[in-house]
């Protein structure tokens, strides 16, 4: 018997298949998130109110993924953790340029909620306020002017900057669309912007 139990134990140390858990770990930790908004909220019972928390989370990889998420418990460690998983089951990615600044100019709602986001030149940084800042920096956009329009609502204001991010197209996008080469597209915009700044 003890021969037998010597010869399983090995079998009991083959641990091969979590080093490649680890590794999807690995790959995880490289996410940073950010806590935009935690609304206490209150449950009327029997003999009182039973209070609980809700939290709204942005997570990224600041390489232009960038997702959202919120969670509801009765501790705010708890519902933290809650969102922030929903939120990395909801990462989508956004075409950044030169992986500083948006492509170019996009309108996003949703619901009572506008936003208005705006490409910038190199130093201008992230002008935009509340939860339009925690998403920019979570996505990894270094300049940016984003204006936000009708609610103030978080979730709408965070919702509404996804719907204007799910807007972007990048020149290789939009050349695939139209069948052109990225050059193609790239001289039409340059002629277009020329033909708005020259005087008439």
């Amino acid at each position: 018997m003890a021969r037998e139990e010597r010869e399983e134990r090995p079998r009991r140390s083959d641990r091969g298949d979590r080093g490649g858990h680890r590794d999807d770990r690995g790959e995880r930790s490289e996410l940073i998130d950010k806590l935009v908004h935690i609304n206490r909220v209150a449950k009327v019972v029997k003999g009182g109110k039973r209070f609980g928390f809700a939290a709204l989370v942005v997570v990224g990889d600041q390489k232009g993924r960038v997702g959202f998420g919120h969670g509801k418990a009765r501790e705010v460690p708890e519902a933290v953790r809650k969102a922030t998983e929903a939120a990395k089951k909801s990462l989508v990615r956004v075409p950044l340029r030169e992986g500083r600044t948006l492509h170019h100019e996009v309108l996003g709602r949703h619901g009572a909620g506008k936003v208005v986001l705006r490409p910038a030149p190199v130093g201008t940084g992230i002008i935009a306020g509340g939860p339009l800042r925690a998403v920019f920096d979570a996505l990894g956009v270094h300049d940016v002017v984003a204006k936000s329009v009708g609610s103030s609502n978080p979730y709408n204001m965070v919702r509404a900057t996804f719907d204007a991010l799910k807007g972007q197209n990048s020149p290789k996008m939009i050349a695939n669309k139209r069948g052109k080469t990225v050059a193609e597209v790239l001289s039409s915009r340059r002629t277009q912007s020329a033909a708005e700044v020259s005087p008439e």
